[in-house]
């Protein structure tokens, strides 16, 4: 929220300077992100009068000026300037930039000589000078304006904009009067009753009492709204201009001027905190209602859009058709126009909770919806009503009829004192507050505190209070909110530290666990580098990856390519990869460890935790001892291999030939735990490689990080004094056979006595039956009490060869 300090120091005395504000607002919970003056910086403009216009002699679109600064005898004289906007004439108070003025985007003024004629500076336009984004001419300034003021002084430019940012649960504070009861907490003041806007704005409004003003407004009992009032404004003339004020009021906001009643409506939003809305009366059909939409009914917008309402959208309709999204936007069919008399104001409390989410539904995000979606005061409406009222009709005529009032006091906040406890907030803040200041402290806020007399008389320390929080703040409602306010307005920065009393006691990690921190080491030791990726990734890329897996979309997404939850690790890898390959990376080598979202069999959305990776490119970084060889299946499987290894029984861990859509059909695999898959390991389908518009196939794997990383817990075993024997078999198999089902096979022959089985040759072509496949075995064999024989160990060979003769359709090689 952007808060001017002129607009602050309306209401309240500021003891502080912007920096000061601010560093206080800051420690009050209330972080300020930046402080900047109301226009960006320039010099050498000052206020002055075009006394004459006359057409330029060579071109018909431009303009000779004489140009005064200053009034009566001792003013300078008067300057020529050749000038091309519409508006510039006789009379007209502007701002001038003199020869050596720098304008902002360091643009310096030079005396120049345009078609022929001479022009000793410029008068400027809003957009020139910062003060707007578009301009239709030169900057307009009231007729009373002193003259030869530089114009920093003049229209106050140095004014320090604070923005804010509000927290979701202080909705209270997202208006100029409640920062302003903020700063008067914080700094002892008292809130003014400022004169808003111009002089008579709080001046009671006659209201005409005839019956053709009245609008008749109805609120159903549960409808979602607390109470509806309405007035209806005859004669306004929409067309006039918003006054200098008003528009710069609104610029520093961050709003534009739109017309008279709009602005009016924006302005009380942003002073009071009370969002409204004006309705062209003429388009209205009957009484003025808050309900809830009926299935099916449709509403075209003021943004243009027309979107279908469901059953839980809060309207405001007359008699005929819904009027707008209450508490969100209006409807282009009731908007008010240039041509525009009659208006009707409405003005209205609503649930937060019948607000909240609808506006992010429809891809909205108004100002009105996140005030009233965070909670609005519920007897701020006839105040909002009032000023509103009194400034259309001074800035734009018209005749006010009577305000008509709906209200639902079942549906009003109920307010509830609350309990707190000199002794728990002790507990909670580590540090003692005196009963006074706690009193003070809320007192400032404006809640009602009661002190019981009883347990107050007998301990400081016991001392207990009944508080009543005011009508604006609905973050209140324990005990513990009421001590977070006592330290707010003390300052968290006073609290004075301490030694904790009692030891802090780290979580242990199980002992079956494995450390995220050493896979992260492991993996930068392989030379691996982390990414921390968005969760939301391109729908088209996941479908692609992926097929018709269903997805997680977003209600509200950011952007078109981050429109749903990722359900692999792999699209944001493989998106951060292509990026890296543009910028002349060649070699990739990229991890992740973060969530992925899944939708369970009942439709239900789940978190897993992964762990995924990317290589591609060189094998190696490029060097003169080796060549250039592309990353393959077998590099990355090693990498992974190291991982599970971690665990120490990297044994449990089986790849089978398997594939998914977005990988190579015979460059992939499944990996395997027990009974369970953990994850895929392969190089990306070519199809993929060529519509990613990728230099090199990528390999990659995903594990399920939990099932993989835990450790089977060490056991002690008695180390054999006695000798190894090595024993070699060669034999062909079909090649569809895994090694897995080999080793098996040997594992269960050879018994105790084989301690370790290596395979050390693999081999398909000439001189081996076609769809079968030569593989070479060591066994090594050892006895834990004695020294093997070389016939026990004979005995061994034979025996695997014959298993896997007839288990295998193997067939020996001698």
């Amino acid at each position: 929220m952007k808060l001017p300090l002129s607009a602050l120091s309306a209401w309240v005395q500021v003891p502080w300077d912007a920096a000061e504000l601010a560093r206080r607002l800051t420690f009050a919970g209330f972080e300020v992100e930046s402080v900047e003056p109301a226009a960006p910086v320039f010099s050498g403009v000052v206020v002055a009068r075009i006394v004459s216009a006359e057409p330029h002699p060579e071109a018909g679109k431009l303009r000779v000026c004489r140009v005064v600064i200053g009034d009566g005898p001792g003013a300078a004289a008067s300057v020529q300037i050749v000038c091309g906007a519409s508006n510039a004439r006789a009379g007209l108070v502007s701002a001038l930039a003199t020869i050596g003025a720098v304008l902002p985007g360091d643009a310096r003024i030079k005396a120049a000589k345009l078609r022929g004629v001479e022009s000793q500076g410029m008068l400027c336009s809003a957009r020139e000078l910062g003060l707007g984004e578009v301009s239709e001419g030169i900057l307009e300034l009231p007729a009373d304006t002193p003259l030869g003021v530089d114009l920093r002084t003049a229209l106050d430019l140095d004014d320090p904009i604070l923005e804010v940012n509000v927290t979701p649960n202080r909705g209270d504070a997202m208006s100029v009067l409640g920062m302003a009861r903020e700063v008067a907490a914080l700094g002892a003041a008292r809130i003014k009753t400022p004169a808003l806007g111009v002089a008579a704005a709080n001046t009671p409004v006659h209201h005409a009492a005839h019956s053709g003003d009245r609008l008749a407004v109805d609120l159903p009992a549960k409808s979602g709204a607390g109470r509806l009032l309405a007035c209806v404004l005859r004669g306004v003339d929409n067309t006039r201009a918003s006054p200098a004020w008003l528009r710069e009021r609104l610029r520093r906001s961050g709003l534009r001027s739109i017309s008279p009643v709009v602005d009016v409506t924006n302005y009380v939003m942003l002073e009071l905190g009370q969002p409204m809305h004006a309705y062209d009366r003429a388009m209205l059909h009957g009484a003025m209602a808050a309900r809830w939409a009926l299935p099916g009914e449709r509403l075209r917008l003021l943004d243009g859009r027309e979107i279908e309402l469901a059953a839980d959208v809060l309207v405001i309709a007359d008699q005929q058709s819904i009027l707008g999204l209450a508490g969100i936007m209006g409807g282009e069919r009731t908007a008010i126009s240039s041509a525009t008399r009659d208006i009707a104001l409405e003005v209205a409390w609503f649930v937060p909770a019948a607000i909240a989410g609808r506006a992010r539904r429809y891809g909205l995000q108004t100002d009105a919806s996140q005030r009233f979606e965070r909670g609005v005061d519920w007897r701020l409406q006839e105040r909002a009503l009032q000023l509103a009222t009194q400034l259309i009709v001074q800035l734009a005529g018209g005749e006010a009829g009577p305000v008509t009032v709906a209200e639902q006091p079942e549906a009003l906040p109920h307010v509830v004192p609350v309990r707190l406890r000199a002794r728990r907030l002790k507990r909670l803040l580590g540090a003692g507050v005196p009963p006074g200041q706690i009193e003070q402290r809320l007192g400032a806020l404006c809640m009602k505190v009661r002190a019981d007399a009883a347990a107050n008389a007998a301990a400081p320390e016991d001392a207990v209070w009944s508080v009543e929080p005011p009508s604006w703040r609905y973050d209140i409602a324990i005990e513990a909110d009421l001590i977070e306010e006592v330290a707010r307005i003390g300052g968290f920065d006073a609290i004075p530290e301490r030694e904790a009393l009692l030891p802090v006691a780290l979580k242990p990690l199980a002992s079956n666990q494995i450390d995220e921190r050493v896979v992260l080491r492991t993996l930068a030791a392989r030379g691996f580098q982390e990414a921390i990726n968005y969760a939301f990734v391109d729908p088209a890329l996941q479908r692609e990856l992926f097929g018709a897996q269903p997805m997680i979309e977003l209600s509200n997404p950011i952007a078109a390519d981050m429109a749903v939850m990722r359900s692999s690790l792999w699209p944001g890898l493989l998106r951060a990869a292509r990026e890296n390959l543009r910028r002349q990376t060649q070699r990739v080598r990229l991890f992740e460890i973060a969530n992925r979202f899944l939708v369970d069999g009942e439709g239900r959305p789940r978190e897993q935790k992964m762990l995924a990776a990317i290589a591609l490119g060189a094998r190696l970084p490029e060097q003169w001892g080796s060549g250039a060889t592309a990353v393959d299946f077998y590099d990355l499987k090693g990498d992974l291999e190291a991982l599970l290894a971690l665990g120490g029984s990297p044994a449990e861990f089986l790849f089978e030939p398997a594939t998914l859509p977005c990988l190579h059909p015979g460059r992939s695999a499944r990996i395997v735990r027990g009974q369970l898959e953990i994850g895929h390991l392969g190089e990306l389908h070519p199809r993929l490689v060529r519509s990613l518009d990728l230099t090199y196939a990528p390999i990659l794997f995903e594990v399920d990080f939990t099932a993989t990383f835990v450790a089977k817990l060490a056991q002690f075993r008695e180390t054999s004094r006695y000798p190894l024997i090595r024993r070699d078999i060669s034999f062909t198999v079909p090649e569809a056979i895994a090694f897995r089902h080999i080793g098996e096979r040997v594992s269960v022959v050879a018994a105790s006595l084989l301690q370790e089985l290596r395979i050390f040759d693999v081999y398909q072509g000439k001189g081996v039956e076609t769809g079968r496949k030569s593989v070479a075995l060591g066994l090594i064999l050892q006895e834990l009490t004695r020294t093997l024989t070389d016939e026990e160990a004979d005995r061994v060979v034979q025996a695997v060869r014959a298993d896997l003769e007839s288990n295998l359709d193997a067939r020996v090689r001698e």
